[in-house]
């Protein structure tokens, strides 16, 4: 398979993908048991981004860091990648569990407050009867000492999962995976973040009609208004403005 193309989107490398194609990376790499990790990556993270050299670097060292918001997917389209689809982390974790449950492929969920990933599992192999479950895992928040990072690292080892799961939130979860990959024994590591939540119904998700006109956003600042201020009524006018800076080459973003 040839490599995937990246858009240029403020620096960070947006893979130039559609669901069919990441579920065909994601299984070849657990075929050939190549160790990738994935971001599922708004735009909040493009921002997140601008402000932290390491997570840009870990986010164009990825496997795939697939265009979970519309924005990221007409920008991308625009430079005329037209195949280019959304791959949010709920539909992601939906669609590879389905996949699996033929093909028997290992999940392990690692996340979440205490008791959501077991409830997340359990959700999922009611959905898809003959899910494959390896185990789950939900740390505190707290730094973890390096002792303990081991001990969880022989936990999921143990389990000899094909894919774990990870829903620490972003940045924290992709820092995890980036430490992580290659540690573990799993070929493929994936962050989706509040998917725990959403697929648990811990947390409402906004209307597809919402999703698809790229107004997810204004549903999660009104059900999350103080927590989530900031990232959207900030970081969103901010993003359009550096965008069309990069567009008019005033500002210049390197993919390093």
């Amino acid at each position: 398979m040839e490599k995937i193309p990246r858009v240029n989107i403020l620096g960070v490398g947006i893979s130039a993908i559609n669901m069919a194609m990441a579920l065909e990376t994601i299984e070849r790499w657990i075929i050939e048991q190549s160790p990738h990790y994935v971001c599922v990556t708004p735009v909040h993270s493009v921002m997140d981004c601008q402000r932290d050299l390491e997570l840009r670097r870990i986010q164009n060292a990825s496997g795939l860091s697939t265009p979970d918001g519309m924005p990221l997917v007409w920008l991308s389209r625009l430079k005329g990648f037209r195949h280019v689809e959304r791959v949010y982390g709920p539909d992601l974790m939906l669609a590879l569990c389905e996949r699996s449950a033929a093909k028997g492929y290992r999940h392990f969920f690692y996340g979440g407050a205490e008791g959501v990933p077991e409830q997340l599992a359990s959700v999922l192999q009611k959905r898809f009867p003959g899910l494959q479950v390896a185990g789950f895992f939900s740390p505190p928040f707290r730094p973890l000492a390096p002792e303990e990072d081991e001990q969880i690292v022989q936990i999921i080892n143990k389990a000899a999962p094909d894919v774990v799961w990870v829903g620490l939130g972003s940045p924290k979860q992709e820092r995890w995976m980036a430490e992580h990959v290659g540690r573990l024994t799993a070929p493929v590591l994936i962050g989706v973040g509040a998917a725990f939540d959403f697929l648990t119904g811990r947390k409402p998700q906004a209307p597809r009609w919402m999703q698809r006109a790229g107004l997810e956003w204004l549903f999660r600042l009104l059900t999350e208004p103080r927590r989530l201020w900031r990232r959207y009524l900030i970081n969103n006018p901010l993003f359009v403005a550096l965008v069309v800076l990069q567009a008019l080459g005033v500002r210049k973003y390197g993919l390093e």
